[in-house]
């Protein structure tokens, strides 16, 4: 069974047993007649809804859990892929030759920061932002931030194809 189809089901259950309880308590507030029902069969029925509503609740609970543990290792494979591009990053500027403040600049600029957002962060005049990209581009032989940004992902998809080729993780 997919877990679609389980989630389903177990709605379904609780749905089920929680109707029971919440007709029982309605019909007897609004005052409705009803035809009394076997005690035994009333009984199985009380139990039947209230054992659905406690599997409903541990297959919640075991849910929750699975989707915490799948969170953790997302979150942890995120940390890993910035981690390493950070660090494609850091080895890109130093080949590059790039100094402090093109450093700066490019990382803002990989960001997606305007020329005006980056003067502002960095205190200096949009002219100068505009001069340091150029010799930012210049220095990693692209022609825009488009280019620059594909040298990254470029190098990204390189290093993660052989592991996804043999499947590894």
């Amino acid at each position: 069974m997919t877990p679609k189809f389980v989630i389903l089901i177990m709605v379904c259950i609780q749905a089920i047993g929680a109707l029971f309880f919440i007709s029982d308590i309605a019909i007897s507030l609004l005052g409705i007649e009803r035809q009394p029902i076997d005690w035994k069969l009333r009984e199985m029925m009380e139990i039947g809804a209230a054992v659905a509503l406690i599997i409903g609740l541990v297959m919640s609970g075991t849910l929750l859990a699975q989707s915490q543990i799948k969170l953790g290792r997302a979150e942890a494979r995120l940390q890993r892929a910035s981690g390493a591009f950070i660090d494609l990053m850091e080895q890109r500027f130093a080949e590059w030759g790039l100094t402090p403040a093109e450093r700066d600049v490019a990382f803002f600029v990989l960001k997606g920061f305007s020329i005006h957002e980056i003067a502002t962060f960095r205190s200096t005049s949009e002219g100068t932002v505009k001069a340091q990209t150029n010799a930012i581009y210049r220095k990693a032989q692209v022609n825009g931030r488009g280019q620059l940004l594909s040298l990254f992902i470029d190098d990204l998809i390189v290093d993660a194809a052989p592991h996804h080729q043999t499947g590894q993780k």
